[in-house]
């Protein structure tokens, strides 16, 4: 499941076609991924002629501003963003594709587990601007923090960082790489952290997002291997201070530690 720098990557892959004006929309309408629309088959009228005026993502979403209409993507497991030439033909799992003057937006998305709603002004208030506060964002503090881990208590930290209404955009990967990095078993509960321990945590889980947002969400760059990050895919990796990794399931997600750096 794609994680915030590679959400953020895929949305930028349609910034060309910024200020350009919709020509046509073409859709598969009765695929997965307008599941969450009322009437699909309105949606190309509703967007056509309007122009391509700004991009945003905020954790796993991604937002696109058409004038006075705005659609909410997920990319879900496959979904993927690309700009096509302006003769490229739509292909079988080209969902959505939105043809400008100068280029086609494709979201193009095989198991279909991606979403996309399109909405108002009102409903983008409603939607949009109440989500939480980003882990980057100056009002995610260590109180913040801090709380949401004893609202957690009985939780496992693996569990509690994969909770989008306090980490948004944290997935998999990335709650492996700042539980390793903070030296923190991911099977401790989340109420047992101490001060200390709160602040390593959260110094980490935003040094984390910056640094992936630097590598991958600019450029689909690859992690060193100083990171967890390259080793931590496999049955049968080791650890950058050459320990055994352990995989097994935490919390009901497959997890990534080393016994050595995260002792319990």
């Amino acid at each position: 499941m794609p994680e915030l720098a590679e959400v953020a990557y895929f949305a930028n892959r349609w910034r060309p076609g910024l200020d350009e004006r919709v020509r046509e929309v073409v859709i598969h309408p009765k695929a997965r991924v307008f599941r969450e629309l009322e009437r699909p088959r309105a949606m190309p009228e509703q967007l056509a002629r309007k122009r391509f005026q700004e991009i945003r993502t905020h954790g796993k979403q991604m937002l696109f501003g058409f004038e006075d209409r705005w659609l909410v993507g997920h990319l879900g497991m496959s979904g993927k963003l690309w700009c096509a030439p302006v003769n490229h033909r739509v292909e079988k799992h080209d969902h959505l594709v939105i043809r400008l003057r100068h280029r086609q937006l494709v979201f193009t998305d095989p198991r279909m587990f991606g979403s996309w709603q399109l909405l108002d002004e009102a409903a983008l208030d409603s939607l949009w601007n109440h989500l939480p506060p980003e882990v980057t964002d100056r009002r995610f503090t260590k109180a913040r923090l801090a709380a949401f881990l004893q609202r957690r208590a009985r939780r496992p930290l693996k569990a509690v960082l994969l909770m989008q209404e306090c980490f948004p955009g944290i997935g998999n990967w990335m709650a492996d790489e700042v539980l390793w990095r903070t030296q923190l078993d991911p099977r401790r509960l989340a109420g047992s952290l101490t001060e200390p321990e709160v602040a390593a945590l959260w110094k980490k889980l935003r040094l984390v997002c910056r640094q992936a947002m630097r590598i991958i969400g600019t450029d689909w760059g690859t992690p060193p291997r100083t990171w967890l990050f390259p080793h931590r895919w496999k049955d049968g990796g080791c650890c950058p201070c050459g320990a055994p990794l352990v995989r097994e399931d935490v919390g009901g997600r497959t997890t990534c530690w080393c016994p050595t750096c995260q002792e319990s």
